[in-house]
């Protein structure tokens, strides 16, 4: 690995998402940030003074990062040439003004890595869990050529609501257990809704059974990680049907899922289940790469786990954590399933995509 680090820059960087990439890249072996952007009305200011009490993270602002001065997230002339690549946290009222702004970027020779849903159904840019679906990082060159584009490219992670149980799925599939029918009810904590996200009055001792799009991105975006390079785009997986029930509880951080699966043809009997969990491990264990979880499943035999407060930090935040698996009488069998919305949901997946990026060769 490179002796000296990486100078990358963060949009979106006084947003909750923006403060993550920031926590979590303060001793990050490889990247070093260097450049932050946001709003126009936070241009001009140190990072300190624009974020003021926004910051809502554990930690003091780095000393690395609180003098920075913010750029205009539009200001791309300003843009340091020392620059490899940046994360996109940008949240814009209109989807299509975080999409055009992301290409601007690529276009002008930086890659994003962006955590934004703008850009997840543009159909030449992959939607990466590096554990599942790596190889997808393979429709980069087409993507280039699509767009006329020299050495930009834009890259993305999934929503937060599908990590707590696609890679589950993922590596009974990978077995030959190939799966029909999931039915998913998911419990999601309020730092899913950013800062200063849902009111009180409307979260304590009450749950809200509706989070708006929330549905929709949970049962689709998993067939485009599932899905296969074509020549121009990336063709969905079109063999698993997925119903989704999104609901917000007053937990702070930690998305449960309740997940119900029917298999097609081949049914494993549940310590085969157990034991494929346990063993599984992919491209990003085998690359050890900083952000990877040594162990991406994480079963646990007590009927009364996971719990979001006891397991969501399990392996730096970046396990999904599962119990409860048993026989179900209307579909084959019933887990329930955990990940670390803010972390492995959010910056921490999208730091790990680019690790991924950056030893295939993507990211100089």
């Amino acid at each position: 690995m490179p002796s000296e680090k990486i100078q990358i820059g963060i949009l979106g960087a006084t947003g909750m998402v923006g403060q993550n990439y920031i926590k979590l890249l303060k001793e990050h072996p490889w990247f070093e940030i260097a450049d932050v952007a946001a709003s126009p009305r936070s241009a001009g200011k140190p990072y300190e003074g624009a974020v003021k009490e926004k910051w809502q993270m554990s930690i003091e602002i780095p000393k690395e990062v609180k003098n920075l001065i913010v750029r205009d997230v539009q200001d791309f002339d300003s843009l340091k040439p020392n620059i490899s690549f940046v994360f996109s946290a940008m949240d814009l009222p209109q989807k299509e003004d975080t999409k055009i702004i992301e290409f601007k970027y690529a276009k002008k020779g930086i890659p994003v890595i962006s955590n934004s849903s703008a850009n997840r159904w543009t159909a030449d840019v992959p939607m990466i869990i590096p554990e599942i679906n790596h190889s997808h990082t393979e429709i980069i060159p087409i993507q280039q050529k699509n767009r006329g584009i020299s050495k930009g490219f834009v890259v993305v992670k999934p929503n937060c609501s599908i990590q707590s149980y696609i890679t589950p799925i993922y590596a009974l599939e990978e077995k030959g257990f190939k799966v029909e029918k999931l039915i998913i009810t998911t419990l999601q904590a309020v730092s899913g809704a950013g800062y200063p996200g849902v009111p009180s009055l409307d979260m304590l001792d009450n749950i809200v059974p509706y989070i708006g799009g929330e549905e929709e991105k949970s049962e689709k975006e998993p067939l485009k990680v599932f899905g296969k390079i074509g020549e121009k785009e990336i063709i969905n997986n079109d063999s698993i049907q997925i119903s989704a029930t999104c609901t917000r509880v007053p937990v702070t951080d930690g998305h449960t899922a309740c997940v119900n699966l029917k298999f097609k043809n081949k049914i494993p009997t549940k310590e085969e289940i157990i034991k494929i969990w346990k063993e599984f491990i992919s491209i990003p264990q085998e690359l050890d790469l900083p952000f990877a979880p040594k162990q991406p499943i994480i079963y646990l035999e007590d009927v009364t786990r996971p719990q979001p407060r006891k397991d969501r930090d399990n392996d730096k935040g970046m396990a999904v954590t599962v119990g409860r698996l048993r026989e179900d009488n209307v579909f084959d069998y019933k887990f329930v399933a955990l990940s670390h919305n803010t972390i492995r949901g959010a910056a921490g997946g999208a730091i790990l995509n680019a690790e991924l990026l950056k030893v295939k060769g993507f990211l100089n």
